[in-house]
């Protein structure tokens, strides 16, 4: 079955990782800088208390944080404007 002319959906969510990526890291790299300090600015969110499932022979701890911060956003953004003209 022949697929159509839309585009790869791998290869949006793989630019936007990418562009998550970068942009978070470009914004801790610049977070000592004042002029560019507002590209870390954001918000964390999860499980701040990790759950520990205690099974005697095995111990599982699930956990789950995400920071989402300026750097990032402006990432996703250029990344999905690079898939368009792709």
């Amino acid at each position: 079955m022949a697929r159509g002319a839309g585009k790869n959906n791998w290869a949006l969510f793989l630019l936007v990782l990418a562009g998550i990526v970068i942009g978070s890291f470009i914004a801790q790299a610049t977070a000592g800088i004042s002029a560019l300090s507002w590209l870390n600015y954001g918000q964390h969110f999860g499980i701040t208390k990790p759950l520990i499932l205690d099974l005697g022979i095995l111990v599982l701890t699930f956990g789950f944080k995400i920071k989402i911060t300026i750097g990032s956003i402006i990432g996703i953004l250029i990344a999905t404007i690079i898939y368009h003209f792709i």
